[in-house]
């Protein structure tokens, strides 16, 4: 028994203090996501991958291109007439006529859309960062699922290890009238929860890592690699700070400040589409021999004529109207501003708050409840051997332990995920990297 427990303490010294694997985080991933993976190189795959990103950037260059369809001028107009029945003149027939006309904007119109469109090209911008950061962030919360995922399979491994033993040593004491026939059934209880705990394990895996192959493009039963996790990352901003970077990096907040400015731009752009605009052209118009005894001067010479024209915005209810929609688009975009502000500090509360509480968690079993289990599982032993304890009060301990390791491991996943949250919502990196985080295991749980 003594055995056992000294197994016990190298387990938890392994799950709760230095690592699951030794000397692996030295290696760089070598083949790809099939070696070992961090979440760095899961994030650089998924930026060059990932077809929404691919469909937000080339969105954004759609968008972009759109400025110089819509600062130009608008094409020349090209008219050929021809007169089946020549319309006679006095120089002689007219047979066909050609004009070549250029609209000509009012100056500054263009100028003014072309600010429309620089806006929606920064709004376009704005949703391929949101875009990235979203993969980004989904990302990083498949990582940490997964990798509780692999920890809870090497926890559930080694407990069913652990227990198969104290089985066997319960039959060994039941046989010699130590042990009471309930303690039995206990220990085979215990040992078929982990036997389904690991199963389910499995499977959760296979689900896991094809959410995050999807993410990454990446055939669903791709292998990924062993996951090399960084070690715990606290905060370095407090929640002011937190609400000050998120109204100023956060991408909804950008985009409603930015359509603001595109409405502003539209407002001015509407009392340019009340003026008028103008056109330029040429009239070439081909005149054929008259056809009489005495031909005047100059008959049959072809004719050439300068046009000019001139829009009338005549319609003043249409012209009204412009201008009140522009008006009304601005004042929606600044209510959508301030909306999306208290939403913003709403959901940065949230995740905040939640991100604390993981920390309280993780310092909680790290630092109190799996000492304390690991001394409970010392105590029950030392009086099962007296004769002053059941089996059973030892394979209790065992379970409670198993279930603070597997707490542990919630508790780290689920810090790196509301991180990855919170970072996605401010907009940039909110913590300090410990020199813990250069330990980098699969699991690690420190």
């Amino acid at each position: 028994m003594k055995a056992v427990f000294l197994y016990v303490i190298a387990l938890a010294l392994a799950l709760g203090g230095e690592a699951l694997f030794n000397g692996s985080s030295a290696e760089e991933p070598g083949n790809g996501l099939a070696d070992h993976v961090t979440v760095g190189d899961l994030i650089s795959y998924a930026y060059r991958k990932n077809p929404s990103i691919v469909a937000a950037r080339e969105g954004w260059k759609a968008v972009v291109e759109d400025y110089r369809l819509t600062t130009g001028y608008p094409d020349p107009e090209l008219n050929l007439t021809y007169y089946p029945e020549p319309i006679e003149s006095r120089l002689g027939p007219l047979d066909w006529s050609a004009s070549l006309n250029q609209k000509i904007p009012f100056p500054g119109k263009l100028t003014q859309a072309g600010k429309v469109v620089e806006a929606e090209a920064r709004v376009a911008h704005i949703k391929l960062d949101r875009t990235v950061k979203g993969v980004i962030a989904s990302v990083r919360v498949s990582f940490h699922e997964l990798l509780y995922i692999r920890t809870a399979k090497e926890v559930a491994a080694h407990n069913l290890t652990l227990l198969e033993h104290l089985r066997k040593v319960g039959e060994t004491a039941y046989a010699k009238d130590r042990a009471a026939l309930i303690d039995m059934v206990k220990a085979q209880s215990q040992f078929g929860q982990l036997r389904y705990d690991s199963i389910l394990l499995d499977e959760l895996e296979l689900t896991e890592k094809t959410r995050l192959n999807g993410l990454l493009n990446r055939s669903p039963d791709a292998r990924i690699g062993r996951l090399l996790a960084e070690g715990f990352q606290p905060l370095v901003f407090d929640l002011k700070s937190l609400y000050r970077m998120a109204e100023t990096n956060q991408d909804e907040i950008r985009i409603a400040r930015t359509l603001v400015e595109k409405a502003g731009a539209l407002v001015d752009l509407a009392w340019y589409e009340n003026l008028p605009d103008f056109k330029l052209g040429i009239l070439y118009t081909g005149v054929g021999e008259p056809d009489v005894p005495f031909r005047p001067s100059g008959s049959g010479r072809d004719s050439i004529g300068v046009q000019v024209g001139i829009t009338i915005p005549l319609w003043f209810e249409k012209n009204r109207g412009r201008a009140g929609r522009a008006q009304a688009e601005m004042q929606r975009a600044r209510a959508v501003q301030t909306a999306s502000i208290n939403e913003i500090r709403t959901k940065v509360h949230q995740l905040f708050f939640r991100l604390e509480n993981a920390r309280r968690l993780i310092e909680l079993y790290k630092n109190d409840l799996l000492p304390q289990a690991i001394n409970a599982m010392e105590i029950a032993e030392t009086w099962y051997r007296e004769g002053q304890a059941s089996f059973s009060d030892f394979v209790e301990t065992q379970a409670v332990y198993y279930n603070f390791q597997l707490s542990l491991a919630r508790a780290r996943a689920d810090y790196g995920k509301y991180l990855a949250g919170l970072e996605q919502l401010v907009g940039q990196t909110i913590t300090k990297v410990s020199s813990e985080s250069e330990n980098k295991t699969e699991g690690g749980i420190k």
